[in-house]
């Protein structure tokens, strides 16, 4: 693919979608938001703010936003899919009839479908039946808020059309959001989905009162639980040393603003889940629903996640985060 990407519809005006949105008006391009609810796309149009997802922050008087998704996506060279993960393939149900047969299908999601146990780039290619080299992915250490504020920040932009690649990230770039290119989207992805989970075990240690020395451990040995898996499906070990891997993992174990991070560290202190999910006043936390979809892809590959899989029992199987802690100290020591 060549040429520019300039007319593009964002689905979905949760915070990191109305974010890329504005990175995209921002970079000139003619945007248009779409949200769910009539009340958002009325204050991101007229007021130029989303107060439920950003607020305090103003938005580009350009970016243009509907509840009408047929007008959203109508004539665009680019969709932008900011849907959670578990939502994407029921949305996508209802509207790909929709969108232009030759548009690029942008993922900004994070995770793997729970019943599928699919990227969400292979759940885009379920439902839409477009070319595997129309579908690009997003990832790195994103933090929407600081974003919003125009905070310096790089990305990955990901798609095995490498000319694709490079369209989009001319259509996303600004002096304060810096892409760069990839071919490897399963390792992308991968490493978008595994950092979740990572984060939510790094929450629940620091909540236990753990200091840096465990978030480290955690961290690099959750970098190296995403790295063996990536390699079991194909992945390029080299892409969790980048953006996609550490770069995403480290900002999102590290951050209170990360949803993830301070789900668990809620589960740390004691909360129930219901507590905890109360605290992220209905955002969703893509780490407690990643973490069975990981276990069950791992199990398939035949790889031992062990951090994934004592976060799945915390967040479905009653096990406490002490004993969580317990277990993953306990186990055998080995090689590096």
């Amino acid at each position: 693919m060549t040429g520019v990407v300039q007319r593009i519809a964002v689905m979905g005006a949760g915070s990191w979608g109305t974010t890329f949105a504005k990175v995209l008006a921002d970079a000139g391009r003619d945007v248009m938001l779409w949200a769910r609810r009539t009340e958002v796309a009325d204050a991101v149009a007229h007021r130029h703010t989303n107060p439920d997802y950003l607020p305090g922050v103003t938005l580009p008087a350009s970016l243009r936003a509907t509840a009408r998704a047929k007008t959203a996506l109508d004539g665009v060279n680019a969709v932008v899919l900011a849907l959670p993960s578990q939502t994407l393939r029921d949305n996508l149900l209802e509207w790909h009839k929709s969108i232009p047969p030759e548009a690029t299908l942008v993922s900004l999601a994070k995770g793997v479908e729970l019943d599928s146990l699919k990227r969400m780039s292979e759940v885009v290619l379920d439902v839409t039946a477009v070319a595997p080299d129309q579908v690009v992915v997003v990832s790195g250490p994103n933090l929407a808020r600081e974003i919003a504020a125009e905070q310096p920040t790089a990305s990955v932009v990901a798609c095995i059309d490498h000319d694709r690649a490079v369209a989009v990230q001319h259509a996303c770039g600004t002096g304060y959001f810096r892409p760069y290119t990839n071919t490897d989207v399963i390792g992308c992805e991968l490493g978008g989905a595994c950092k979740n989970v990572i984060a939510l075990a790094c929450g629940v240690a620091a909540g236990l009162g753990y200091g840096d020395n465990t978030l480290a451990t955690l961290i690099t040995r959750g970098l190296a639980e995403m790295a063996r898996l990536g390699a079991a499906l194909g992945a390029d070990p080299m892409t969790f040393a980048g953006l996609a891997g550490l770069g995403d993992l480290v900002a999102t174990c590290f951050s209170p603003l990360s949803r993830n991070r301070s789900f668990g560290y809620r589960l740390g202190l004691g909360d129930t889940l219901e507590q905890a999910q109360r605290a992220t006043h209905g955002q969703v936390v893509e780490g407690v629903k990643s973490c069975s979809s990981i276990q069950g892809l791992a199990a398939r590959c035949g790889v031992e996640v062990p951090i994934a899989d004592s976060v799945r029992r915390v967040c479905y199987e009653g096990q406490s985060p002490r004993q969580m802690a317990a277990e993953l100290l306990g186990r055998a020591h080995g090689p590096e």
